[in-house]
């Protein structure tokens, strides 16, 4: 009870100094289109569920019978053409028994109802049970410590740093503070109150602010603007055109970092204070040896971990290495896109490679301080 009541008081503090509030906007997204066809398309007001009753194939297009799922309209049947003003992939169709998203827009007397997407929540909501119930059958007690640290920390996203940026604040310096506190309360609630666990967050907010330098360092080195990602590019104009997309970069970054941070610094001050419990003679220096040298495999092969995590994300980036045949290797390699992503893994990387020392001196120096 005493360890829940501090992180209570951790986290009430982090909302009480939380003062931005999140604005919403709605956002439409319409490509592949012909500009004479445009005039035919009405803004989407509102959004619901509905049924597909019944599905005929025209090949790149699809006539379907909908059944209205909630609002005024439940119940309510319509036909839609899915794929009137836009070529569908086969991904994209419909199928008999299937729920999909579809909106509804309106212009004096005239209304238009699209099919916006396929419905995927349940299929998330069953993966994430899935997931759930692997952490606390395999994790236990700490399992279930990690998914509360877990909740939180998409609470510090969802409460504090998008909106923060949307409020017009600095991301970096956002993402740093978020951060701080991302990594404060998962690793208590995670590993609990324990010497080993502070030794892992000091490192971790030490290894933070030297993430933070290099990320500066790197991005003015290589010139990059932060526009490189489509979304970050679109942020630029309409109501979001004041958020600073460099800053975003940067605590983009900084977000990525701290996802493996933690792990390597709890890690390892776990491995130094094991050596120290097996052997309480060796001094400071001898200690911080031995978990450097089980450090070392940690950075051997976390560092190939990083990168392939980058590259599975950035997937269809590789791609390109393939499809601009006309546009030389070294030519791809230095456009924004690839560039920003090169960053994101050389900063975590590098990272990675200072957060091993800096832990393992912390945990050496703490653990032979005060002999028992």
């Amino acid at each position: 009870m005493n360890k829940i009541k501090k992180i209570g008081a951790i986290f009430a503090l982090f909302l009480a100094i939380s003062m931005p509030v999140p604005t919403h906007a709605q956002d439409t997204e319409m490509k592949d289109l012909d500009p004479s066809e445009m005039q035919f398309i009405i803004p989407p007001e509102t959004y619901d569920t509905a049924t597909v009753e019944e599905v005929t194939d025209n090949g790149d297009a699809q006539d379907v019978r909908l059944r209205i799922n909630g609002g005024e309209e439940k119940g309510k049947f319509i036909n839609v053409q899915h794929g009137q003003f836009f070529s569908i992939t086969e991904d994209q169709k419909v199928s008999k028994g299937e729920t999909v998203i579809i909106s509804k827009g309106t212009s004096g007397d005239m209304v238009q109802y699209m099919i916006q997407d396929h419905y995927r929540t349940p299929g998330v909501l069953l993966i994430l049970l899935f997931f759930i119930a692997a952490v606390l059958i395999f994790g236990r007690k700490k399992g279930f410590m990690s998914l509360v640290g877990l909740s939180l920390t998409i609470c510090v996203l969802i409460f504090f740093i998008i909106p923060a940026q949307v409020a017009g604040a600095n991301p970096f310096i956002v993402s740093i503070i978020g951060a701080f506190f991302i990594a404060l309360l998962s690793l208590y609630l995670s590993h609990g109150f324990q010497r080993r666990t502070t030794i892992a967050l000091i490192a971790t907010l030490i290894t933070l602010i030297i993430s933070a330098i290099l990320a500066i360092v790197f991005v003015e080195l290589t010139k990059l603007s932060g526009a490189g990602n489509e979304d970050a590019f679109f942020l630029q104009f309409g109501e979001l055109g004041h958020i600073n997309i460099k800053g975003l970069l940067l605590g983009g970054i900084i977000i990525g970092a701290l996802g493996v941070l933690d792990d390597i610094t709890t890690a390892q001050s776990a491995a130094v204070e094991e050596i120290h419990k097996a052997d309480k003679k060796l001094s400071q220096k001898e200690l911080f040896q031995r978990g450097i040298s089980v450090g070392n495999e940690h950075i051997a092969s976390l560092v190939n971990t990083l990168v392939l995590a980058y590259a599975g994300a950035s997937f269809p980036l590789l791609l390109f290495f393939s499809v601009e045949g006309l546009v030389p290797l070294w030519v791809t390699l230095n456009k924004q896109y690839m560039v920003e992503e090169i960053v994101r893994t050389l900063v975590g990387s590098t990272a990675l490679i200072f957060a091993v020392p800096i832990t393992t001196w912390l945990a050496a120096w703490s653990f032979t301080r005060k002999r028992s």
